[in-house]
């Protein structure tokens, strides 16, 4: 696949005249040279969707497949939440609910977590930095349209496939069990096809951070400067920086243990495979939570000043903070290995730098409260979802630096706890802002607004079965219970069906969610104004509204050459014209 890949590339950089590439944006025809593609006018229906290379549209195809996918990773766990209902085996197998276990976190984690990022870093960088597209639009492509064969792989295992089960691994894929050692399932090729779909994600997630490493150093127009880039388009460089250096990391285990799969070889099969496998995979699998949190703490940033009637506080501390956080975040793998027998001072230096990192988390939530504080507050749908993110994230940060303690993680380890404050961050946060987002930018790239009384009862509902859902979990660790278990002790029973129903509140929460976006994308109230949230009337406004604005003025569907404009960010003065003179 790799060869492939190498092969595809280098055939596009032969043919490409990469630097000569204008995007038509605009639809509209674009002088040039012979380099140049000129077209009338966009491609129209599927065409159009298959052979896009402008960012708005792929940011659309990336938000499309999110949501798709965090539906059924969604289904899969209210699966497994309605059988842990009841204490013993009712519903599901105990292989089919790990089947759905190890299939819902890796769905989550890098067919939604890391896609849905994409979806909006994709539509918005280039216009909050003045850029005509993506530094290689085709590229971008590319990194899309390598998910939905990814995804395909992960799930390949559910479909009716002769011989083929679902990988029953967990999302950790800890060896020897993943190596196919001993006399289990875990040789079946379905996880063979799970861990080739994870490696397609990751090639997908290294060539859109190069991308967006290119495109914020070179493509920011003349006016954007490091001082006033906006607070969203950091967090997606940080992010961009972490992927660099983590993904290829797990592509290489990935290889290493097909290879033991598949070709007899020996890295993680002998002994001292298990602890190698987990130092490779957690030097990947803790940034990977800063790949997936960075990018909605830069969305919260961006979006909550907005209701707030104020610039964010301590503009210059969020991007620090976010810099420090990316920095620490290599350096503190081995707080999910205390437990593994590793050497005590090892872990020891582990624990330092896990209680250090929050500190620059805890600089960003004082930022947002700081920046609420005696603000003119609105109580707007994003608004309510980024208050929520900030409340969840306390709790699942809080929850976190307990765990970060060496001898009370040797006592909550591999218990519900662990699942408790994970989610707190994954759903609680993650997804909070990914939903302040879609309802913030709703007007952009619909054209309409959705129903606000919807919105809000999405909001309550998410909250209070997030709540719910999750802090009973912290309990069930607290009273000792295992995870990763499909049966249980009848004393958690109580406990279990609470987080039962909270997980069902969630899913109306969620169907209503989708009821709202679907009807108001197609139906909802058309949107006259440039300006729909009265962002102006606090000097609020940035660069992808003004870009709105024009379009609605001048009836131009994706924008192309227009005159300097405005450009406002979090973080600095208003640029103007009027500045350079």
């Amino acid at each position: 696949m790799g060869v492939f890949l190498i092969a595809v590339a280098a055939w596009l950089a032969r043919i490409e005249d990469w630097r000569s590439y204008t995007p038509l944006a605009g639809g509209g025809a674009v002088g040039g040279t012979k380099e140049q593609y000129v077209s009338e006018e966009k491609p129209s229906g599927l065409i159009r969707w298959l052979t896009t290379v402008d960012h708005k549209d792929i940011g659309m195809l990336y938000g499309v497949y999110s949501l798709i996918a965090f539906a059924v990773g969604g289904l899969m766990v209210v699966a497994m939440r309605i059988e842990l209902a009841d204490p013993s085996m009712t519903l599901l197998s105990n292989t089919f609910y790990n089947s759905l276990l190890t299939s819902h976190g890796i769905t989550m984690l890098f067919l939604f977590g890391t896609p849905i990022i994409a979806a909006f870093s994709n539509y918005f960088i280039p216009l909050l930095i003045g850029a005509d597209d993506m530094a290689f639009p085709r590229i971008n492509a590319i990194a899309f349209w390598l998910l939905p064969p990814g995804a395909l792989l992960i799930w390949a295992g559910f479909f009716p496939i002769p011989d083929i089960i679902p990988a029953q691994t967990a999302w950790t894929m800890y060896t020897p069990l993943s190596a196919g050692v001993g006399s289990g399932n875990q040789m079946n090729a379905g996880v063979d096809l799970m861990l080739l779909g994870l490696h397609l994600t990751g090639v997908s997630a290294t060539m859109g951070a190069i991308n967006f490493i290119a495109t914020i150093f070179t493509e920011r127009n003349e006016k954007v400067t490091w001082a006033n880039l906006d607070i969203f388009s950091w967090t997606i460089l940080t992010q961009s920086g972490l992927i660099l250096f983590a993904f290829p990391l797990l592509g290489s285990a990935i290889l290493m243990l097909l290879l033991d799969r598949n070709f007899g070889t020996a890295f993680f099969s002998v002994d001292g495979g298990a602890i190698l496998w987990q130092h490779l995979f957690w030097f990947f699998g803790h940034p990977e939570v800063y790949i997936l949190v960075l990018p909605p703490m830069g969305i919260v940033s961006l979006v909550l000043p907005r209701f707030a009637g104020r610039r964010l506080f301590g503009f210059k501390f969020v991007v620090y903070s976010t810099l420090a956080i990316g920095v620490l975040s290599f350096g503190v793998w081995a707080h999910h290995m205390f437990a593994t027998g590793i050497d005590p001072r090892l872990r020891a230096s582990f624990m330092a730098v896990s209680l250090a990192i929050a500190i620059p988390s805890a600089v960003k939530t004082f930022n947002w409260i700081t920046t609420m504080w005696n603000g003119n507050i609105r109580l707007t749908t994003p608004m309510l979802f980024c208050i929520g993110f900030v409340s969840n994230f306390i709790i699942g940060g809080v929850t976190g630096v307990f765990l970060a303690s060496i001898p009370i993680d040797l006592i909550l380890h591999d218990t519900y706890y662990v699942v408790g404050h994970f989610h707190y961050i994954v759903m609680g946060a993650i997804a909070f802002a990914g939903f302040a987002g879609l309802y913030y930018w709703f007007p952009i790239y619909t054209g309409r607004m959705y129903q606000t009384t919807l919105g809000k009862w999405h909001f309550w509902l998410s909250m209070i079965g997030t709540n719910l859902t999750f802090f009973v979990m912290v309990l069930l660790g607290y009273g000792g219970m295992p995870r990763r278990y499909a049966t249980y002790l009848p004393q958690f029973a109580t406990m279990h069906q609470l987080a039962t129903v909270g997980a069902l509140i969630l899913l109306v929460g969620q169907m209503i969610f989708v009821w709202n976006f679907v009807q108001s994308w197609l139906e909802g109230p058309k949107v006259e104004d440039g300006d729909p949230w009265d962002l102006g009337e606090d000097n609020l406004t940035t660069a992808e509204w003004t870009w709105f604005e024009r379009k609605l003025q001048t009836a131009v569907t994706d924008g192309g050459e227009e005159e300097d404009a405005e450009l406002a960010t979090d973080g600095g003065e208003t640029v103007t014209d009027a500045d350079d003179e």
